[in-house]
C-alpha cells in the first residue's frame, strides 16, 4: 500500500474516531470533574441533558451550591462526586436545585451550619421550583446552627413528582423540622412526591416546639391535597417533640416505616384522608415511644404492628383525639368517618380514646370504627383510656387478652394469646384462626436497606465510663489539667488530699470524676468550679466540694453551663457526694444554668448539700413561658438538703404549647431542713414544680422548710406525692387549685 493510501486510512479511522467520541457524548453526555465553586458555576451554565457534574474529592468550604437545568427523564443533568465518603460540604455550604430531571447523590454535609433556611432546597426562589427531581446517597450529619433556637430546616422539597431516597440525616439539634414538604404556592400541591428508604438517625430531644423529622404542609394549606408518599424509611430515636411525623395535609400515604425506639407519634395533625398502612413501632419499653394519632376526617390506619410503646396521653401506642366544634384551621377538627382495623398492639400500656378532651375540644368522634385490632398485654390491665363519649365510635371483632377490660359492652373478645415471633421480628398469633391484627407481615424498612453504604453510623447519645482511666494526684490544678488534657469518656480517678483550683475547668466532653478510694476535697477560686460546654457532660462520685475559697461575690455556682446558646444536650451526675460551705456571698448555687441550654438528665443521688445560699438545683433560665425549658429528667434520689436559702429545686417549664414530653421527675427519699428560707428566693419553695409533666415524690421529709410548690399550666400531668412529712412546713400549695384530684394523688405519712 503506498504511503498516500496509509495516510488516507488513518485520517478515516481517526475521523471516525471523533465521530464516535461526539455520538457517546451526544448520547450519554459530558463528565466534568470540577474542583472549585468557579468550576462548578461554569459546568452548570454549560450543562445539556445527560451531563455530570463530579465534585472533585476533598472539602468544600462554605460552598454555596445551585444547581439549576433542565435533563429529560432519559438523559438527566447529575451532580456528583468523585469519590463518595472523600467529598464533603464543610462551614456555611448549602444546595440549591431548580428546573426538571436533575439527579444529586453523594453529597455530604458536615462540621457547620446553613447560613439560609435550608441545607438542600428543592427551589431556587419562589418562581423557580423543582420537577421530576431527584436527592439520593446524600448525608447531613449534625449540620446545626450553633444558636439552639435559631431555626432552619435540613431538608425543603418544593414543586412536583420529586424524590428523596436513601439518604442519612442524623443529630439535628436546633429548633426547625428535619424534612419539610412545603405547600406554599399552588405549583407544590398535588405533588406527587416519593419519600423513601431515608434513615433518620437520632434526634435529641429538643425541649421545644418544633422538633419534628417529617412534616407535609403547615395548618394554613392544610386543608389543600400533597399526595405524599413516604414508604421504607427507617426512624431511629427520633425524640425531638411529640410528632415524629406531622401531617398538615391531605391524601398522603405513610406505608412500611419503622419506628425505633422513637419518642413520639405518627401525628395526623391536620389534613383529611391519611393512609396509615404496615408500619412498624418498636418501642422496647423506652419512655415517651409512641405509636398513631388520629385527629380530622377520612382517616385510615390499617395493619400496623406496634410493640413496647410505654407513651400516655398524645403519645400513646393508639391516639384517637377529640376535636373542636367549629376549629379554626390551625385547632384540631374532630375524627369523623376515619378507621383503625387489623393492627396489632402488644406490650403497649396506653390505648387513648377522646384524648385532649376539655373545655375547647369538645368534639368527641364520630361514625369511626376500631375494628379487628388485637390487644395484648402481660401486665397492665387497664390498657384503655376514655376521656368523652366514644359512642361515635364503632367496636367490632377486637382480640383482647384476657387480663385486659374491655371499655364496650360489645367488640371486644377475651382471648387467651400465645406468640411466635417470626423472621421479621413479628410477634404473631399462635392460633391462625386469629383474622384480628396485622393480615399481612409487609417487608420495611431496616438499618440495612435504609441510608448510604459508605458513610458510618455513629452512635449520637452521650457516653460515660468508655474511655481510658486517669490516675490524678493532689494539688494545685493538677484536675484543672487532668480535664484538659482528657478524652471522650476518660475517668478521672482523684488521690485522697486536697485539691485547689485557680481556674475554672472547661468541660467540652462526657468526663467523669471520682475518688479512687475516699473522698477527696476540693477547693476553688474562681466564681465557678465546673463549665460545661456544647459537647460536654460531667459525673461526679465519691467527692467533697467546698465553697469556701470562692470569691466574695453573689452568684457563684460549683457547675454552670455555657453562658452562649448549647445546640447539644448535656447531662449531669452527681452520687455520693457533699456540697459544703457554698455561702462565702448570696446566690451561691450548686446548678447555675443559662438560657437555650438542655439537660437530658440531671441525677443527684445520695449525697449532702449543706450551707448554700442559693439554690441547688435552678432549671428555670426559660421564663417567657413559650414551652421551651432547661431540663428533660430529673431524678433525686436519697438526698439531704440542710441549711439551703434558695429552693432545693425549681424545675420550670412555661407556656400552653403541648408539643413536648417533660420535665419529668423523680424524687425519692429526700430530707429537706430549712430550706428555701432566703429573702432572695423568689419561688417562695422548697421544691418548685411549674408545668412539670411527670412528678413522682416519694418518702421525703420536710422540716422547717418553704412549702413543695406546684403550678399546672398544660396538659394532664401525672403527679403522685405518696409517705411523705411536713413538720413545720406548709404543706403541698397548688397554684390557683389548677391540679384537679385525678392530676394529684397525695398520701400524708
Amino acid at each position: 500500500m503506498s504511503p498516500g493510501l496509509r495516510n488516507l486510512n488513518r485520517l478515516g479511522y481517526f475521523a471516525a474516531f471523533l465521530f464516535s467520541l461526539f455520538f457517546l457524548n451526544s448520547c450519554s453526555g459530558q463528565e466534568g470533574l470540577v474542583r472549585n465553586i468557579e468550576e462548578f458555576n461554569q459546568a452548570v451554565a454549560n450543562a445539556q441533558p445527560g451531563d455530570k457534574i463530579i465534585l472533585a474529592n476533598g472539602v468544600w468550604q462554605d460552598a454555596e451550591l445551585l444547581l439549576v437545568g433542565k435533563g429529560t427523564a432519559e438523559d438527566p443533568i447529575t451532580l456528583t462526586v468523585q469519590e463518595k465518603g472523600k467529598v464533603t460540604l464543610e462551614g456555611q455550604s448549602y444546595l440549591r436545585l431548580a428546573g426538571e430531571h436533575l439527579v444529586v447523590e453523594g453529597l455530604a454535609f458536615k462540621n457547620g451550619y446553613t447560613p439560609t433556611s435550608e441545607v438542600i432546597s428543592f427551589r431556587k426562589d419562589k418562581e423557580t421550583l423543582c420537577n421530576h427531581c431527584r436527592v439520593t446517597e446524600c448525608v447531613i450529619d449534625n449540620y446545626n446552627n450553633p444558636e439552639r433556637f435559631d431555626s432552619d430546616y435540613w431538608v425543603g422539597i418544593y414543586g412536583r413528582n420529586n424524590r428523596f431516597d436513601h439518604n442519612y440525616l442524623v443529630g439535628k439539634r436546633n429548633v426547625g423540622v428535619t424534612l419539610a414538604v412545603r405547600l406554599n404556592t399552588p405549583e407544590s400541591r398535588e405533588n406527587h412526591h416519593l419519600i423513601d428508604h431515608n434513615y433518620f438517625g437520632h434526634h435529641p430531644v429538643l425541649g421545644s416546639n418544633g422538633g419534628e423529622t417529617l412534616r407535609i404542609g403547615t395548618s394554613h394549606y392544610s386543608l389543600t391535597n400533597s399526595n405524599t408518599i413516604v414508604e421504607y424509611n427507617y426512624f431511629d430515636r427520633c425524640n425531638g417533640e411529640h410528632e415524629i411525623i406531622s401531617n398538615k395535609s391531605c391524601q398522603n400515604t405513610f406505608r412500611y416505616n419503622t419506628f425505633y425506639e422513637c419518642q413520639g407519634t405518627l401525628t395526623m395533625r391536620h389534613g383529611n384522608e391519611t393512609l396509615v398502612e404496615s408500619n412498624y413501632f418498636f418501642g422496647n419499653g423506652k419512655a415517651n415511644t409512641g405509636g398513631i394519632r388520629i385527629i380530622n376526617e377520612t382517616q385510615k390506619v390499617i395493619n400496623n404492628y406496634c410493640e413496647g410503646l410505654t407513651g400516655y396521653r398524645f403519645r400513646g401506642a393508639l391516639v384517637i383525639m377529640n376535636g373542636v366544634p367549629n376549629s379554626p384551621i390551625n385547632r384540631y377538627f374532630p375524627v369523623i368517618n376515619s378507621e383503625a382495623s387489623n393492627n396489632t398492639f402488644v406490650n403497649c400500656d396506653y390505648i387513648q380514646l377522646c384524648a385532649g378532651s376539655d373545655a375547647e375540644r369538645s368534639a368527641v368522634p364520630q361514625n369511626t370504627v376500631v375494628n379487628d385490632n388485637i390487644f395484648y398485654n402481660e401486665k397492665k390491665d387497664d390498657l384503655f383510656t376514655v376521656y368523652d363519649d366514644i359512642s361515635g365510635i364503632s367496636f367490632d371483632g377486637n382480640i383482647l387478652s384476657e387480663n385486659i377490660s374491655p371499655i364496650a359492652s360489645h367488640g371486644f373478645i377475651q382471648k387467651k394469646m400465645e406468640f411466635q415471633r417470626d423472621e421479621n421480628g413479628i410477634l404473631l398469633p399462635s392460633d391462625q384462626s386469629i383474622k384480628a391484627g396485622i393480615t399481612e407481615v409487609k417487608p420495611h424498612a431496616t438499618p440495612e436497606n435504609t441510608g448510604v453504604s459508605w458513610y458510618p453510623k455513629v452512635e449520637q447519645e452521650v457516653r460515660f465510663y468508655i474511655g481510658k482511666k486517669i490516675r490524678v494526684s493532689p494539688g494545685e490544678n493538677s484536675l484543672f489539667e487532668a480535664v484538659r488534657n482528657s478524652e471522650y469518656g476518660d475517668v478521672l480517678e482523684l488521690e485522697e488530699g486536697d485539691y485547689l483550683m485557680t481556674k475554672s475547668i472547661e468541660v467540652n466532653h462526657p468526663v467523669t470524676v471520682r475518688a479512687k478510694e475516699k473522698k477527696p476535697t476540693i477547693r476553688f477560686e474562681k466564681n465557678s468550679l465546673f463549665n460545661i460546654e456544647n459537647g460536654g457532660a460531667l459525673a461526679l462520685y465519691d467527692l467533697k466540694i467546698d465553697g469556701a475559697e470562692s470569691p466574695d461575690y453573689s452568684g457563684n455556682a460549683v457547675i454552670r453551663t455555657s453562658r452562649y446558646s448549647m445546640n447539644r444536650n448535656y447531662k449531669l451526675l452527681i452520687e455520693n457526694c457533699i456540697f459544703t460551705d457554698l455561702d462565702v456571698n448570696h446566690s451561691f448555687n450548686v446548678l447555675k444554668i443559662y438560657k437555650s441550654t438542655f439537660a437530658d438528665s440531671v441525677v443527684l443521688r445520695n449525697s449532702t448539700f449543706k450551707s448554700i445560699s442559693g439554690s441547688v438545683l435552678s432549671l428555670a433560665a426559660e421564663i417567657e413561658d413559650i414551652g421551651i425549658y432547661n431540663a428533660e429528667n430529673v431524678v433525686i434520689d436519697n438526698c439531704q438538703f440542710e441549711d439551703v436559702g434558695g429552693a432545693a429545686l425549681h424545675l420550670h417549664r412555661g407556656g400552653s404549647d403541648e408539643s413536648t414530653f417533660g420535665p419529668i421527675l423523680q424524687m425519692n427519699n429526700c430530707i429537706f431542713k430549712n430550706v428555701g428560707g432566703d429573702k432572695r428566693n423568689r419561688a417562695g419553695a422548697s421544691v418548685s414544680l411549674h408545668g412539670v409533666q411527670v412528678a413522682h415524690i416519694t418518702g421525703c421529709d420536710f422540716t422547717d422548710s418553704q412549702p413543695l410548690k406546684l403550678h399546672l399550666v398544660v396538659g394532664e400531668p401525672i403527679t403522685k406525692i405518696k409517705d411523705c412529712n411536713f413538720d413545720n412546713t406548709e404543706k403541698v400549695v397548688t397554684h390557683d387549685g389548677s391540679y384537679k384530684d385525678e392530676d394529684l394523688e397525695q398520701v400524708w405519712r
